[in-house]
């Protein structure tokens, strides 16, 4: 990606971004990548001012939904240096990704270099304060003008960067879920393990109805029987009872987080195996009434790891750890913000440096 071309910003956003009241993915920095698909190969990469696209109102991604994504940060760490955190597999996803909606492969070096790039540019936009990181969301869309029912051969991919506060209030115990029992987020068969835009438009109304009704987000169940538990709104979930860890199992129809896999791994190393299988809804309910669930926790690479402190199942709440982070949420939580920013020793090679040559100046 030596080829990049580069046009800078006339005016920089930055000195008017207020770090100490930053949104999730509200606040955009000053520049973005941009690269072209078209001929059967990937050309013209480019990073530019951020701004709009034009595009045709026939494009193929409006009508049809070619469009799939990834989202992972930026830290800076405790000894100012910027490290991305496990890129490649994002790129391993993002790839599954295309492959299940025929869209366009790249190859890794393409897609890392180009996060790479964008960070070293908007290294400035990058926050100081613990929990805060700089967000990386890249995109792929069909822009082929057609409205015929088959695939793209046109194609536009982009990442755009959003320095970001935590995703849950840093005030908030835990995070309260309403076990969904009416819609469907992914059926067997269906695009459950696919970062695709239709699969978060199927969440939608179902989450603002349990918002609605006084709650963070919903907790799915499977699409078949409405029995198994499968993952939260944007998160993936575990449950610690008294003798066992468990967590759904990647079927095909729920994403497979990378927080979830660096969670597994980081109990393993703890000597505390995690179950991956089928989880019954009533095991769930049957634990808190019991005493046996201990606590419950999302991961995600938005909220890392958010404890779960209330379940609403038949219209009945049911508190987890008396609605309070667990110690194992709390101590997971630390260990990999540790690693991610440069706190605890990555023993595992799960961040990759972003050389910065000259001294920074982010905001404080």
């Amino acid at each position: 990606m030596s080829n990049i071309t580069i046009t800078r910003t006339t005016k920089s956003r930055l000195s008017e971004t207020d770090y100490d009241n930053l949104g999730f993915g509200q606040q955009f920095s000053d520049h973005m990548f941009q690269m072209e698909y078209r001929d059967g190969q990937w050309r013209d990469p480019a990073i530019v001012p951020f701004g709009d696209v034009s595009i045709s109102p026939a494009a193929l991604a409006l009508h049809y939904g070619q469009s799939v994504f990834e989202g992972l940060k930026a830290y800076r760490g405790v000894d100012d240096k910027v490290r991305l955190f496990r890129p490649d597999m994002n790129y391993q996803r993002l790839m599954t990704s295309c492959e299940r909606l025929c869209m366009p492969r790249m190859d890794e070096s393409t897609f890392v270099d180009a996060l790479i790039a964008l960070t070293q540019l908007e290294v400035d936009w990058i926050p100081r304060k613990r929990g805060q990181s700089f967000y990386l969301r890249p995109l792929m869309v069909a822009t082929e003008p057609s409205l015929q029912v088959r695939p793209a051969e046109q194609f536009m991919f982009f990442i755009m960067a959003s320095p970001v506060r935590e995703f849950f209030d840093e005030n908030i115990p835990a995070v309260s879920l309403k076990v969904e029992q009416e819609f469907t987020r992914a059926a067997p068969g269906g695009m459950g393990y696919a970062k695709t835009a239709g699969n978060y438009a199927a969440a939608i109304n179902p989450g603002q109805k349990s918002i609605a009704a006084g709650y963070d987000q919903v907790l799915w169940l499977d699409g078949r029987d409405h029995r198994y538990v499968e993952e939260v709104g944007q998160m993936n979930i575990f449950f610690r009872f008294t003798d066992r860890i468990v967590t759904p199992e990647l079927r095909g129809t729920i994403l497979p987080g990378i927080t979830r896999d660096s969670t597994i791994a980081l109990l393993k190393e703890r000597g505390m195996p995690c179950e991956e299988r089928l989880i019954d809804i009533q095991e769930i309910v049957d634990g808190v009434k019991s005493g046996e669930l201990l606590e419950a926790f999302g991961t995600g690479t938005a909220a890392v790891i958010a404890p779960v402190g209330k379940l609403n199942f038949n219209g009945e709440d049911l508190l987890v750890n008396a609605g309070a982070a667990g110690d194992l949420s709390q101590s997971l939580y630390d260990e990999l913000l540790g690693i991610q920013q440069g706190e605890v020793e990555d023993t595992h090679g799960w961040t990759v440096p972003v050389p910065i040559e000259t001294a920074v100046a982010a905001p404080a």
